[in-house]
């Protein structure tokens, strides 16, 4: 298993030596864009790291988001995209159709290159989710030991802790397998 970190803003910094991805936090809504995300893909790419970047669903306004988070997104041929489907600020969270909406939006905007994944939490998998519709993979978050989220579902990533940052696992061979599932 492959092990990576996933970032935001809230991260200036972080550390590259024995990961093989890093997801990092583009947009938000319509209207957020992570200043930091530019760098932060950088450090990645610098440290030869397979790159990804995410955007955080409201409810509404699906394409206005899918294309704020194509236009503003800091990301190169290659590089995974995904949507973080949970729980938002205020309490609410993006409906099933939405979810689904969004991915396949991001898709047509992005149709060659780009791998498009589903972030949840275990909680949203199993008990909020209707299609199962995870577009080109399941990230999956449940803190427990990385690498055995309690799913039953094929899951390609796999975030085990948020302590002291969001640490990650891929289920790939190697990071050669990674970086070539990613670019097709």
């Amino acid at each position: 298993m492959l092990h990576g970190v996933d970032v935001s803003a809230h991260q200036s910094s972080f550390g590259t030596e024995g990961r093989s991805f890093a997801f990092v936090k583009a947009t938000e809504g319509h209207t957020y864009v992570n200043p930091r995300q530019t760098e932060q893909a950088k450090l990645a790419r610098d440290a030869g790291l397979v790159v990804g970047f995410y955007h955080f669903l409201w409810p509404g306004h699906i394409r206005t988001q899918a294309e704020y988070f194509v236009t503003k997104c800091a990301s190169r041929l290659g590089d995974m995209l995904a949507v973080d489907w949970e729980t938002t600020e205020d309490g609410t969270h993006a409906s099933n159709a939405e979810k689904d909406e969004f991915i396949r939006e991001v898709k047509r905007l992005r149709p060659h290159h780009h791998r498009v994944l589903l972030y949840t939490n275990r909680h949203y998998w199993l008990n909020v989710d209707r299609t199962s519709y995870a577009g080109d993979g399941l990230w999956i978050a449940d803190y427990v030991t990385a690498g055995e989220p309690r799913i039953e579902a094929k899951w390609r990533f796999h975030q085990y802790t948020d302590h002291p940052l969001d640490k990650n696992v891929a289920a790939f061979s190697s990071k050669a397998a990674l970086r070539e599932w990613a670019e097709a």
